[in-house]
């Protein structure tokens, strides 16, 4: 008979990271030596999605200018997201 977990034990073997949880209430966990327990949910680690990085222009309009005439072809400022998250991790002023 085929053990359960078979497919991940021949990928752990091959050099592949592997995450255990007992229950689909907990957290994944790396684990450098799993013990394949048929009540244990196994799977190979995700690779992590790279961070979202965006350049984009910040521009403060006054309603009364006086014809001051503005620069709308720079970016101004590069914010980058977390890519798992979606969080905001850092915002830079481009000069």
């Amino acid at each position: 008979m085929r053990h359960i977990h078979a497919e991940l034990i021949i990928a752990w073997a091959n050099g592949a990271q592997i995450q255990c949880r007992l229950s689909e209430k907990d957290k994944w966990e790396d684990v450098t030596t799993p013990v394949w327990l048929e009540r244990f949910l196994y799977r190979v680690k995700p690779e992590p999605k790279p961070d979202i990085v965006h350049r984009t222009r910040i521009v403060i309009f006054e309603p009364y200018t006086d014809g001051v005439k503005f620069d709308y072809g720079s970016q101004n400022i590069q914010l980058t997201f977390d890519g798992e998250t979606f969080n905001l991790k850092s915002a830079e002023v481009i000069k």
